[in-house]
């Protein structure tokens, strides 16, 4: 899937669609480039429609003096600015060849950047940017990002209805088409945290835009991935890991190829078993039509000529006469003939009186 297909919500699909998958490699390439193109490879044979990864600088990004928020039994590093100061080694030359690689591979290029150079310079290898959570109130930064004119994601974790409003009406006033990725900043997201009902919550409340799902839970088995789905997300990010035994930053709470795989196997089930977003009866259930429904039958013995009346009524399986929702109007009618006790009554058999 194209990345802009994602805003093309011109008409309600008859069935729920399935979403497009960002692979969040983030900076799991831990500053080597074959790492990084593994990356890109896993992640175009595990199905993902795009990869991102993120564009930063430690010194532009965070003060020396920045706390960590992330769970320090996995990831020991206690300050921003040194954990960021470790993978931000990769800049414009190493993404424009990941952008080649990408295009090699078959996959949508994508990376947040967290200031203006690397916005800039990411704007000729993109067709959408990915705003952060983080910059959800970075007001200057999300207009600069808006003067691209080119699709917007924005998550929208930790985030009071209120930010994300203003934060949507800065980017309404560029006219970028947008999709509000609803968010946990929690690493990792326990599973009855990651309040999905936002999913719904953001379409009620912002019908304009897209909604879509940026996940930190453990990957387990995919069910959470699978559940925003169901309730609405036409995109959903994950970060993605060559190898979650890696120690440290986002590895530990990614999912990897075969992960993946398995959510798309599970999702193609389960969207086989949804079917189509409308009431019919299904070719399948033909026979029951015609066997276990009922049919006007006489309930009595009745002589030509004679005046129905509810009395000479009954209503029995199979429906291959009369239907019963007919009652009325076969009220009032003549025998052409003697009809005899239980015979399942056809049209031919009565006249008007």
């Amino acid at each position: 899937m194209k990345i802009a297909q994602i805003f093309d919500v011109c008409t309600p699909p008859l069935r729920i669609q399935p979403p497009f998958v960002i692979a969040e490699a983030g900076v799991n390439h831990e500053g080597d480039m074959n790492i990084a193109r593994r990356l890109i490879d896993e992640a175009a044979e595990a199905g993902a429609d795009a990869i991102k990864f993120q564009t930063y600088k430690a010194s532009t990004l965070a003060s020396k003096d920045s706390p960590a928020y992330w769970d320090t039994s996995k990831e020991p590093t206690k300050s921003q600015y040194e954990l960021f100061r470790k993978h931000d080694s990769f800049w414009k030359n190493e993404f424009e060849s990941l952008k080649r690689h990408c295009d090699e591979a078959g996959i949508t290029f994508l990376s947040t950047p967290f200031d203006i150079e690397s916005a800039n310079f990411l704007n000729d290898l993109m067709d959408a940017f990915k705003i952060s959570s983080s910059d959800i109130t970075n007001k200057p930064f999300i207009r600069h990002i808006c003067k691209f004119n080119k699709p917007i994601l924005l998550s929208t974790g930790a985030s009071w209805l209120h930010e994300i409003a203003e934060a949507v009406e800065w980017i309404e006033e560029n006219n970028n088409p947008l999709a509000l990725l609803h968010c946990v900043l929690n690493y990792p997201t326990a599973d009855e945290n990651a309040a999905l009902g936002m999913i719904p919550a953001l379409a009620r409340i912002f019908p304009r835009h897209v909604t879509g799902y940026s996940d930190h839970t453990l990957p387990r088995d995919m069910e959470i991935l699978q559940t925003a789905t169901l309730l609405g997300a036409r995109v959903l990010e994950k970060h993605f890991t060559h190898d979650k035994t890696l120690p440290g930053n986002d590895h530990y709470h990614a999912m990897d190829k075969n992960d993946l795989k398995h959510f798309y196997t599970r999702l193609r089930h389960t969207l086989d078993t949804i079917g189509e977003l409308e009431v019919r009866a299904l070719p399948e259930e033909e026979p029951a039509r015609r066997n276990a429904r009922r049919s006007l039958v006489a309930a009595r013995d009745i002589a030509k000529g004679q005046l129905i009346t509810g009395a000479d009524l009954a209503f029995k399986r199979p429906a291959h006469g009369i239907s019963p929702r007919n009652f009325d109007e076969v009220e009032g009618m003549r025998a052409r003939h003697d009809i005899a006790e239980d015979t399942v009554l056809q049209w031919d058999d009565l006249e008007k009186a």
